[in-house]
């Protein structure tokens, strides 16, 4: 007998996300219990997906199933209604130190082989890349987004504006890209047509004609447009040289990437910044070391600990270069310590809300050159910097909202995050060989280039398109943000163009850098924008625009409209997650702000009622949303210090105000008699349920594990009052 699908499933992540449903989710499934709702967990978490790649290796009681698999399935059926938070997108140390974690709790999975040799490392390499970088996005985005702030959310910006760096037109912050060379001007695109159809490899030929296969079993439908492009690994080492000899004093240097998402390219990239910025040390030193500039300068700084003379000429070498953007001065973590602390949709959006401004290694602040080396989307960042240099700081209690639909479904434009991405080993070409004999691509590269291909289906493209068409409608202003001399770009546009036209539809088209200027303009005015993208700038622009909107990009609702009729709901940005754990660990005070899983939460209700008949849902979903207004209105979001609202009184404050809204509301006279005493119950319990859930604050919390924390312990510390969880169960 086939199991029944859950009616909602809440997924099991990472970190500060994963903290808060330790808190969160006994409340959802006791409020949806009540209205027949069954909420059930999926486990996506990093710890898990390694697990499950190594089943012989574990016992009976340590295997975990493939949650992330069958979710996958789940996504592409009428029947998933799923709510995501964000997960680990893990850089390789990352999952070194997950899998460290795992093996000192007992666990006796294999080691990651950096340089696998033998046939059986070979084989542990590959599955442990499947977990590397974004490796759940794709598998569970069987739709295309669209991402928006609830209007709740956007009232309460208006009317409590965070604070904002001043910007000034003398500002020496820039940004800094390629010439040439790059992914973008070396990129070829096409569309696959009917005579071209089936299977494909990705060949690389030596100079002397030796042959390998890169990549073997591609398939590729008609209509789907497939691209591939490279950079040059000379001209990106030129590039850094001639930044950094280029320095204003007083100006702090830093590298934007996304090492977790573009999991080969990008810590590579990264790797050629870290070797030219101490050139000088890796001359004197480098043959005597086993050091990967990859791995970053905290990994350096491990390998030379205790060597005297190491540890002096790499601070001489450091010295004579320009001063370091830093993750965090009071520790001496700078941009360049490891490739996965500075993620460019995070970072940018930061040193832009600061007024340009980034923290140096003297604590103090300075303005920033912000090395973003590929041409792709350096352009967003650059008009960005440029237009609040002539305009001055936004002013958030005026200016409108701006909302993303973004194509994404079925693994669109999954640069670098997937096995398409190849560093060459030697001087020749890679080329796209089609089973009809066909070379789709073909590029020449040198030795150490980055080489990397992506495809985009004709059937989400068209999906994209039409819900593009259809927020257009909704908000009244926006664009489709497309480069015509763009190869990648030029393809979209010749489903774009036509699909306009027939709609009736007079929707402009822009170039990254246009459109950017163009949205600003009209957000300033206070007219809400809809941004229409490819995949990677929704990933950026849904961090940009919100963090400089709202103060935070953990805020924005994230429908994600699965193709096939299904519904996925994502809470909002995880970036910050890291620091939020270390905050709980050492003083026992989580400020993770969950109200993206409250928006989530209340869609996912809406979606239920809407596709499966349940009134009930419909009741709770709408009782979600005036507990989030009061929970806003009333100040009961977390605040950063101990003593101050935290993760879990902010969570007790939503209880109590979603049990009233459900008692008050009059759509169903049972919901409304279940939840009056809980309602009544929360409010006599409040002094007791506030005093128990800070007690513990100030002190170190021992979670048991980063990566795969104890739930015993998770579950004390963030269920901490006797009170609330004798009242909720």
């Amino acid at each position: 007998m086939a199991q029944e699908t859950p009616d909602i499933i809440y997924t099991i992540v990472d970190e500060a996300p994963e903290l808060a449903r330790g808190s969160l989710l006994p409340i959802i499934t006791a409020f949806s219990t009540a209205a027949g709702v069954n909420v059930e967990t999926r486990d996506i978490s990093l710890a898990a997906r390694i697990l499950s790649l190594f089943p012989d290796e574990l016992t009976a009681e340590q295997r975990v199933s493939d949650d992330l698999a069958a979710l996958g399935e789940l996504v592409k059926t009428p029947d998933a209604n799923v709510i995501k938070l964000p997960n680990v997108s893990a850089s390789v140390p990352q999952l070194e130190d997950a899998i460290a974690e795992l093996q000192s709790q007992g666990y006796a999975i294999p080691n990651y082989p950096a340089d696998p040799q033998t046939d059986a490392e070979k084989a542990v390499r590959a599955k442990y890349d499947t977990v590397k970088g974004s490796a759940v996005n794709p598998v569970l985005r069987e739709g295309n987004s669209d991402r928006r702030s609830a209007k709740a959310v956007k009232e309460y910006a208006k009317a409590n504006p965070h604070r904002m760096g001043k910007w000034t037109a003398d500002s020496k912050t820039t940004v800094a890209s390629m010439s040439g060379n790059d992914f973008f001007a070396n990129e070829k695109a096409a569309t696959i047509t009917g005579a071209q159809v089936g299977g494909a490899k990705i060949v690389f030929t030596a100079t002397d004609g030796t042959q390998t296969v890169l990549k073997d079993g591609l398939s590729y439908g008609e209509g789907e447009i497939v691209d591939a492009t490279y950079l040059s690994a000379k001209a990106l080492r030129d590039f850094v040289k001639a930044e950094v000899a280029s320095m204003e004093p007083g100006v702090l240097f830093s590298v934007h990437l996304k090492a977790t998402m573009m999991k080969v390219s990008d810590p590579i990239l990264f790797g050629h910044f870290v070797s030219v910025y101490i050139e000088d040390f890796l001359a004197k030193h480098g043959d005597k070391l086993d050091f990967n500039p990859n791995s970053g300068l905290g990994a350096l700084e491990d390998l030379i600990a205790g060597n005297a003379e190491m540890e002096a000429d790499l601070k001489a070498a450091l010295a004579a270069k320009p001063p370091l953007y830093m993750v965090d001065s009071d520790k001496g973590i700078t941009n360049l310590h490891v490739s996965s602390d500075v993620i460019i949709d995070a970072s940018m959006p930061a040193v832009i809300k600061a007024g340009g401004i980034g923290w140096g290694p003297d604590g103090k602040a300075a303005d920033t050159k912000c090395c973003i080396p590929d041409n792709c989307y350096a352009g967003v960042y650059d008009e960005t910097v440029e237009y609040f240099k002539e305009t001055g700081t936004l002013d958030v209690t005026t200016c409108g909202a701006v909302s993303n639909v973004g194509l994404m479904a079925q693994k669109a434009e999954e640069y670098g995050s997937h096995p398409t991405t190849f560093q060459a080993a030697a001087d020749g070409k890679i080329e796209i060989v089609l089973d009809n004999g066909d070379v789709f691509h073909s590029h020449s590269v040198e030795a150490g280039d980055i080489w990397r291909a992506c495809t985009a289906k004709k059937a989400p493209i068209l999906d994209w398109i039409k819900t593009g068409i259809e927020r257009f409608d909704v908000v009244g202003t926006g664009a489709f943000w497309l480069d015509a001399n763009r190869a990648h770009d030029a393809e979209l546009i010749k489903y774009v163009a036509p699909a306009l036209k027939a709609a009736g539809k007079d929707i402009p088209i822009m170039a990254p850098r246009e459109a950017t200027r163009y949205t600003w303009v009209e957000m300033r005015a206070g007219n809400d924008v809809v941004t229409i993208t490819g995949n990677v700038l929704r990933d950026y622009l849904t961090d940009l625009f919100p963090i400089l909107e709202l103060g935070t990009s953990a805020k924005m609702l994230s429908i994600v409209k699965l193709m096939n009729g299904g519904g996925l709901f994502e809470t909002g940005a995880g970036g910050s997650a890291p620091k939020h754990v270390q905050q709980l660990e050492e003083e026992n005070h989580l400020r993770w702000d969950s109200l993206g899983e409250f928006c989530a939460l209340g869609e996912s209700y809406n979606f239920l009622a809407a596709t499966k008949d349940r009134p009930k849902a419909a009741v709770l979903g709408a009782a979600v949303e005036v507990a989030t207004q009061k929970l806003l209105l009333e100040g009961k979001s977390p605040e950063r210090k101990v003593g101050q609202n935290d993760n879990r009184s902010s969570h007790y404050w939503f209880a109590r105000y979603w049990a009233e809204a459900l008692a008050a509301q009059t759509d169903d006279a049972d919901l409304a008699a279940h939840f009056a005493p809980i309602a009544k119950q929360l409010v006599d319990g409040e002094a007791a349920i506030l005093d128990e859930l800070q007690v513990a604050e100030g002190s170190p919390a021992d979670l048991g594990g980063y990566y795969h924390a104890d739930p015993a312990k998770v579950a004390s510390i963030m269920r901490p009052s006797a009170t609330l969880n004798a009242i909720i169960g």
